[in-house]
């Protein structure tokens, strides 16, 4: 019986998986509002409310959970994929020129997020 190196793409299921889910929660909770909103003073917020992040969020704790409790390292480079090329795709005709920067930002945030989420549950999971 001989052992050779791992497949790769088996390996690489489960990332493009839930690449693509984190895609699709992007575009079902952030996607489809794109309209900032005009305040009195004249200033301008959005394009998103809080509850649409929020629920984003608490959408992809499912797929997390489910990558994370199972070792894969799709927890945190599925994730962060999926929504730094949502964030990219969403922002990119940006007439400013600073999408990148938020684009960079969201990357940040999913990878700290995610890796700290997904220790949390390795470390639940195993107890």
């Amino acid at each position: 019986m001989s052992q050779g190196l791992p497949r790769p793409v088996p390996r690489l299921v489960p990332v493009l998986v839930l690449a693509g889910v984190s895609f699709a929660l992007w575009a079902a909770w952030l996607g489809w509002d794109q309209q900032r909103d005009v305040q009195a003073d004249g200033s301008t917020t959005g394009p998103y409310e809080a509850w649409q992040v929020g629920g984003l969020v608490l959408s992809l704790l499912v797929p997390v959970y489910w990558a994370a409790s199972r070792q894969h390292v799709a927890a945190v480079a599925g994730t962060t994929a999926g929504l730094t090329l949502a964030a990219y795709g969403d922002w990119s005709d940006d007439a400013g020129g600073l999408f990148m920067v938020g684009v960079t930002l969201v990357m940040l945030g999913s990878l700290a997020a995610t890796a700290a989420v997904s220790a949390v549950i390795r470390a639940a999971t195993r107890a």
